[in-house]
C-alpha cells in the first residue's frame, strides 16, 4: 500500500470513527452524575450512582406545589399558578444552558420514538424501554430516575417497569407526582416510587398508603409532622417509610419559600451543590 493509499485509509477511518461518535451522541439518551447530596449517598454505601432527567415542569403533569419551567431557549423561569416553592432542577434549568440542552434531547429521542413506534406499528412501550436499555450506562448499581421531570404518560412509566425489569440486579428509584399513573401498574421490586407530597393527585397517596416525601421550610416542621429528613435519598432509594425534604435551590423573591430558605442558609442547612449539568 502506498504512503498516499497508507494516509487516505487513516482519514477515512478517523472520519469514520467521528461520525459514529456523532451518531452515538444523536441518538441515545443521556445520563448525569450526582450532586453533592447524591454523591454522599453513593460513598456511603459504596455505590456507582447515575441520574436521568427530563424537562423540569414540562413533563410533570401532576405538579402544583413546586410547578416551575425553564424556557427551552432562552432558560427564563416561569413559575406556574399555584406554585409555593420554586423546583430546584428548573432553576437549575435555567442556570445551565449545557443541562437544558440535556434534557430536552432526552425528551426528544424519547417522543421520536414513540412516533416511530406508531408510524410503523411497533409497540410503543417497548420502543421506549429499547431506547433507554441501549443507552444506559455500562457500570452503575443505583439509578435515579429523573432528577428533574417525571412520568409523563403511562405509556413512558410501563417502559420504566421494563427496564427495571430487565436489569434485576440495579435499583431504579424516583420521586413522583404522576401519581394517577401508578396506581394500577405493577412495579418491580428495584423500581422504587416516592410519592411526592404537593401534587394535583395527593388523594391518591392516603388511598394507598404509598411512602410519601414531604417539603419542609424548616426542621421544627419535619420534627411537628413525625419525619425523618433525608438528606442523602437514602429513604428515597431504600427506605420504607414516609419523610421529610429541607427546602432548598432558588425562591421566587418575597415568597415565603425565599424567607425560610434565607433563615435556611443562615442556619447552614438547605443546598445541594454541584447540580450535574451532564
Amino acid at each position: 500500500m502506498t504512503r498516499q493509499a497508507k494516509d487516505l485509509k487513516r482519514c477515512l477511518t478517523a472520519r469514520l470513527k467521528r461520525a459514529i461518535l456523532y451518531l452515538m451522541n444523536t441518538t441515545t439518551l443521556k445520563f448525569g452524575e450526582p450532586n453533592a447530596k447524591l454523591k454522599a449517598l453513593a460513598k456511603k454505601l459504596k455505590v456507582k450512582l447515575k441520574t436521568f432527567s427530563l424537562p423540569s415542569g414540562w413533563t410533570c403533569p401532576g405538579a402544583k406545589d413546586c410547578l416551575s419551567k425553564a424556557d427551552r431557549v432562552t432558560g427564563k423561569i416561569q413559575d406556574g399558578p399555584d406554585t409555593e416553592f420554586r423546583c430546584f432542577q428548573a432553576s437549575a434549568e435555567a442556570l445551565y444552558p449545557s443541562l437544558r440542552k440535556a434534557v430536552w434531547h432526552n425528551f426528544d429521542l424519547i417522543k421520536n420514538a414513540m412516533t416511530n413506534a406508531w408510524r410503523y406499528k411497533n409497540d410503543k412501550i417497548e420502543a421506549i424501554a429499547n431506547l433507554i436499555c441501549e443507552s444506559l450506562p455500562k457500570k452503575f448499581d443505583v439509578m435515579r430516575v429523573h432528577v428533574g421531570g417525571d412520568y409523563f404518560s403511562k405509556d413512558y412509566l410501563k417502559a420504566w417497569v421494563i427496564v427495571a425489569d430487565r436489569n434485576p440486579d440495579k435499583i431504579f428509584y424516583s420521586y413522583s407526582k404522576s401519581l394517577h399513573f401508578f396506581s394500577d401498574v405493577v412495579r418491580p421490586k428495584n423500581l422504587v416510587l416516592t410519592a411526592s407530597r404537593g401534587g394535583k393527585f395527593d388523594e391518591l397517596i392516603d388511598l394507598h398508603g404509598w411512602k410519601e416525601a414531604v417539603v419542609v421550610f424548616s426542621e421544627q416542621e419535619a420534627i411537628d409532622k413525625g419525619l425523618e429528613i433525608d438528606h442523602d435519598d437514602e429513604h428515597a432509594a431504600f427506605g420504607a417509610e414516609s419523610f421529610a425534604l429541607l427546602l432548598h435551590g432558588t425562591q421566587p423573591k418575597g415568597s415565603a419559600a425565599s424567607t425560610a430558605l434565607s433563615l435556611l442558609r443562615k442556619a447552614g442547612k438547605g443546598g445541594y451543590a454541584k447540580v450535574s449539568t451532564n
